[in-house]
């Protein structure tokens, strides 16, 4: 409701007139200030998942406008019915094979899970993302024969359901697609073993009006390479130090998003697709695993993004912002860990959606936590007071609490990594009694541990209690197997904490 009354009167009307302008000033004022087109990665690989209505309102309340799932998650596709949020759903890349060798495997699988929750719950599908960085080295040229078959059944199968021009096909890629002999974004080109099948797929998405997705990780530079300079990781952020520069001619870059994505650019320029759509599909900080990966880092990248991102900022060879994808919303407790420790940490926002650190959204406007949550009781297991760190049970005892549970935060300059012995003990044993739901026997450590209702958690350090997923309404059900990067727990990580143990000890 407007702060003033309606007049009847010629002054009156003069005066209301003025007002509306005034606040219709401010509004655009204020509404130039937040991010817009703003995107983030919605992955499912928990323990024990947020409800995925209490998510959508997460993802409203926080500006997100898009949002890219890995897979076609039915309760997620429900929720986002009707929100306004677009969305990009991923088909992973065990079904690949699939989709290539039948048409009719893409026509019933747009059926079920693009067709479907469009008509039945008004959910804005916008992309099928087709595959997940399938052309990665390290998956040894598995996916190479079957990409592309599948894009394109993929894309016949939309076109039969009435949805060519309203859902657009793509494949997200992860940017070790090209490279630069040079060393500068100038001499971008695509990899010499795949050009042309990355061409071919170029041009079948140029034909279709569809864009290419990219997944762009400054952090995993820094990670690779213990010379990286990581000022040139981050963006300026107005500071009056200047940030390292490669210089490319006439052009000077000072952050490598930026020299990463003209790469790109100019890999398209070269070949002949210069005016070609591209979409970051994966951008972000991660906060836990590794002596790079913390709060303060992530709060650094992630804020001098959002500061792009408000601005409408683009890069030297495309001023005009793309759109952008963060990732991630939440923490994955599941992922494999064989890329780092690192990887079930890149969300704003803690398991259980919690706010991490503050960003500026724009307009005023910080990062709200997700609201409704239910937690299981406020209990916690530890290392018994009477237990000795001597006992010759208790490496193998905690080796099979990090077998299946996350125990990450205790690795080498993580979160947790500086907790005295006992307090390891405690975190990993604490680990498995909540992700096995505080059930009876789950704190039963051959007589080592014992349930405490006071809060063991140290500055910097959180003992986590689990969220009550059967005691909320509309609560997902439990995740089913990995799509892309795995979801066991990791022995070899049981066995680093136990030797750390033994080093305490």
């Amino acid at each position: 409701m407007l702060p003033f009354r309606i007049s009847h009167n010629i002054m009156g009307t003069t005066s209301l007139w003025w007002v509306l302008v005034l606040y219709a000033v401010f509004i655009r004022s204020s509404w130039d200030n937040v991010a817009h087109g703003l995107g983030c990665n919605w992955g499912s690989r928990v323990s024990h998942p947020l409800p995925a209505n209490i998510v959508v309102k997460m993802l409203k309340e926080n500006g997100f406008d898009k949002v890219k799932l890995f897979e076609a998650e039915a309760e997620a596709l429900k929720a986002l019915g009707n929100s306004d949020i677009q969305v990009m759903v991923g088909i992973p890349n065990d079904m690949l094979a699939g989709m290539a060798n039948s048409v009719q495997t893409a026509v019933n699988w747009v059926s079920a899970n693009v067709s479907a929750y469009i008509s039945k719950y008004g959910t804005d599908i916008r992309y099928v993302a087709v595959g997940n960085e399938p052309f990665l080295k390290t998956y040894n040229g598995s996916f190479l024969q079957v990409t592309f078959p599948a894009l394109q059944n993929v894309q016949a199968a939309l076109i039969k359901a009435g949805l060519g021009r309203q859902v657009k096909v793509t494949v997200p890629l992860n940017a070790d697609v090209y490279q630069s002999d040079t060393g500068l974004p100038s001499g971008g080109n695509f990899r010499a073993d795949i050009i042309d099948l990355m061409l071919s797929i170029i041009k079948f998405l140029s034909d279709n009006g569809a864009p290419l997705t990219i997944n762009i990780y400054p952090f995993l530079s820094l990670y690779a390479d213990p010379n990286f300079p990581i000022d040139y990781a981050f963006f300026s952020n107005g500071s009056a130090a200047a940030p390292p520069a490669v210089v490319d001619g006439s052009i000077s870059y000072t952050n490598v998003l930026d020299a990463n994505f003209d790469t790109l650019i100019s890999a398209l320029e070269k070949n002949g697709f210069g005016s070609m759509p591209v979409i970051v599909g994966e951008v972000g900080w991660p906060t836990d695993g590794n002596t790079n990966a913390n709060v303060e880092n992530a709060r650094r990248f992630n804020q001098g993004l959002m500061n792009r991102v408000i601005s409408g900022q683009g890069t030297p060879k495309r001023p005009a912002q793309p759109d952008i994808y963060l990732f991630a919303l939440i923490d994955e407790d599941m992922k494999s860990i064989d890329p780092g420790s690192f990887e079930r940490h890149w969300g704003l926002f803690y398991y259980d959606g919690t706010v991490k650190y503050q960003l500026d959204m724009g307009g005023g406007r910080a990062l709200v936590a997700a609201r409704g949550v239910k937690y299981k009781a406020r209990q916690w297991c530890v290392m018994a007071p009477q237990a000795s760190l001597s006992d010759p049970s208790l490496p193998g005892s905690v080796a099979y609490a990090c077998t299946y549970a996350d125990c990450t935060s205790l690795g080498y300059e993580s979160s947790c990594s500086r907790l005295e012995a006992r307090s390891n003990v405690s975190y990993a044993f604490n680990m498995y009694y909540q992700t096995m739901d505080q059930r009876q026997g789950s704190c039963s450590f051959n007589g080592l541990s014992a349930v405490t209702t006071i809060d063991p958690s140290e500055e910097g350090c959180r003992f986590e209690i689990m969220i009550d997923t059967g005691n909320h309404e509309g609560a997902a059900p439990s995740p089913k197997a990995s799509s892309s990067r795995g979801t066991k727990f990791n022995m070899g990580l049981a066995f680093v904490v136990v030797l750390a143990l033994m080093v305490w000890s």
